[in-house]
């Protein structure tokens, strides 16, 4: 189906689920999730300096759920049972996962990308040179960018409902730190930098302390930011307690060498990874 068709077919059969009886709509749901296997639509992308949710892919996935029954799946000698299988032809697309590392099938992943034994869900995706590294996992819809590095254990969100809602999107050479967690839709810049255990959600604090003053925002790390963990005084009818918040501490220079530029932002402010 040419993709306007596609859109429209999933988007009625979203909201009048009895259309999923119909043979076209099946083939609407699967050519999609095909699609954004390929890489061929995301659920999210950037245009003129901003993300877009393309709130159609994220129905059909969810569409793909209910379509799909609770079957047996073996990957070589390891056994599964669920609805989705896992990526196949990953040596013709370039792509490295170590055992037991899984990459879903409706995730896509470019070129030159690494899965350690971690997860990548359903409509992510990865951009090429980045490294999912052990035990981290990237939620479903979230949008990877290139030459990123997932460290151990962290975990990037998935959003799947409502479909309008944003993912999690890991900007072009961002570097996140063992153990991190990114959720609900927060944006992490280009080449910015988070140390071990950041956690950032929609409502967490981020506090710039690089000024006289502290500046206060949240859900989005500007780029090349150097984020630590850190807390808030927060009042409470048994007293004065610490909340978590994150500490923008500086900025990462700008470098046509940014593993270099890397290096020295971790020693400089001593961000432990």
């Amino acid at each position: 189906m040419e993709l306007g068709e596609l859109q429209r077919t999933v988007s009625a059969a979203f909201a009048e689920r009895e259309r999923l009886k119909e043979p076209g709509v099946r083939e609407a749901v699967e050519e999609t999730i095909a699609l954004l296997d390929t890489g061929r639509v995301r659920v999210a992308e950037k245009a003129d300096g901003e993300w877009r949710v393309n709130a159609w892919v994220k129905e059909a996935i969810l569409l793909y759920f209910a379509l799909r029954p609770l079957e047996p799946m073996e990957a070589g000698d390891l056994r599964f049972f669920d609805k989705i299988r896992t990526k196949t032809e990953l040596r013709a697309q370039g792509i490295r996962v170590v055992p037991p590392g899984v990459a879903r099938y409706g995730s896509f992943l470019e070129p030159g990308c690494v899965v350690m034994p971690g997860y990548v869900n359903i409509g992510a995706y990865v951009g090429a040179g980045t490294m999912v590294d052990t035990w981290a996992t990237v939620g479903s819809c979230a949008q990877i960018g290139a030459g990123v590095h997932l460290s151990g254990g962290v975990g990037i969100g998935g959003v799947l409902e409502p479909p309008s809602a944003s993912p999690v999107i890991i900007e072009d050479g961002a570097f996140i730190g063992s153990r991190s967690i990114v959720v609900e839709g927060v944006v992490v810049e280009e080449e910015a930098v988070l140390g071990a255990n950041v956690v950032l959600t929609a409502s967490t604090p981020i506090v710039d302390v690089t000024g006289s003053e502290p500046v206060i925002t949240r859900g989005r790390v500007p780029a090349r930011s150097v984020i630590i963990p850190g807390t808030l005084p927060k009042e409470f009818p048994a007293g004065t307690f610490g909340v978590p918040c994150a500490l923008r501490i500086g900025e990462r220079k700008p470098s046509t060498d940014k593993k270099t530029s890397l290096n020295d932002v971790l020693r400089t402010f001593n961000v432990q990874v």
